[in-house]
């Protein structure tokens, strides 16, 4: 079903005219929502610390953890105590916990337990987030970044950061389920900024200022082994290799690999997979590359044959220095208290 819509969203498949009728109840819902929250009919929580959104229009992956781990490591760098707030998708329950040293994938989810191994910041997980936040408001933080956020509305916030993705844009540009939309593409007019992965070079989008990232990949890692035993990417060009993810773009992640030389077996599995020793049991001996967002699943049964690609958000010096002041600017003016 997940190949099938993401073919029938960027264009590759028939079917988006037979579920257009569900997008249009779809987005009466989203615009009702919307506009309950911006009534005050509906509350939202508003707290002590100032909240930055990072969030995406589009179902699937943008660079959103990648960017997450830059901005957190961004705030730090520049004296503040930032923290994260993530849903933790595909943990075993939905109450807010914080993220802990030795947690693991099933109790958290993948992408907080990566951003807080990443970052070694408080991250807290929760269905409600405006919930988590509360909690993680209580660690010491002055700044929370909430992952993955945008729509949701019960958490306020006083910036808010979207990323697309410059390759697959918005698909066939309908909401769901007939594409991949969860709001219509004028949202944009109401963020602060545009994050632009891997697009062209406009300097702004519906009237929003754009920043372009790019993800940099050039080690692997071992899962079995100490970081100092990481190897360049380019070392391996020429092999033979599986590459295995479970992550919103898979594709992105086999590109990677291709364009560092190597021969991929490319295994995709749904995002947040839970992986199993059978899903990696490959009988012809080559070495297994995974994301790092796999990884964090698969330590259980690792072997000597697995590694991994972590990817870093990049940005130029101009931008940098352009985006943090934004960030920083909004902080600085953000309102505190109920």
């Amino acid at each position: 079903m997940e190949k099938w819509l993401n073919a029938v969203w960027y264009g590759r498949a028939f079917g988006a005219s037979l579920l257009r009728p569900l997008s249009w109840v779809y987005a009466l819902i989203v615009g009702a929502r919307r506009s309950a929250y911006a009534a005050r009919l509906l509350p939202a929580t508003k707290l002590q610390v100032p909240v930055v959104v990072v969030g995406n229009l589009t179902v699937g992956g943008t660079g959103k953890t990648p960017f997450v781990v830059w901005l957190v490591t961004q705030l730090a760098t520049a004296g503040r105590k930032p923290g994260v707030v993530s849903r933790g998708y595909g943990r075993r329950d939905t109450a807010p916990r914080l993220v802990e040293e030795g947690a693991s994938a099933v109790d958290v989810g993948d992408e907080p337990l990566l951003i807080r191994r990443r970052t070694g910041r408080p991250v807290a997980v929760g269905r409600a987030r405006a919930i988590a936040a509360r909690l993680l408001a209580t660690q010491n933080v002055d700044v929370i970044v909430a992952d993955d956020g945008l729509q949701h509305l019960a958490l306020a916030r006083d910036c808010e950061l979207v990323l697309i993705d410059g390759a697959r844009g918005f698909g066939n540009g309908l909401m769901l389920p007939a594409g991949p939309l969860r709001e219509g593409a004028g949202r944009l007019r109401s963020v602060d900024a545009v994050i632009l992965l891997d697009g062209s070079r406009e300097r702004s989008l519906a009237g929003r200022p754009v920043f372009h990232m790019r993800l940099e990949a050039t080690d692997v890692l071992p899962l079995t082994g100490p970081r100092e035993a990481a190897m360049p990417l380019a070392s391996l060009a020429g092999q033979r290799v599986h590459a295995v993810a479970g992550i919103g773009n898979p594709e992105r992640f086999f590109r990677t690999l291709r364009a560092a030389g190597l021969e991929v077996i490319p295994h995709a599995f749904p995002d947040h997979h839970a992986y199993s020793a059978a899903d990696l049991a490959f009988d012809d001996g080559l070495s297994i590359l995974m994301t790092e967002k796999d990884a964090v699943k698969c330590r259980a049964f690792a072997s000597q044959r697995l590694g991994y690609v972590p990817v870093t958000a990049a940005f130029s010096d101009d931008d940098t220095r352009a985006l943090l002041t934004l960030v920083t600017a909004k902080l600085a003016t953000a309102g505190n208290g109920p």
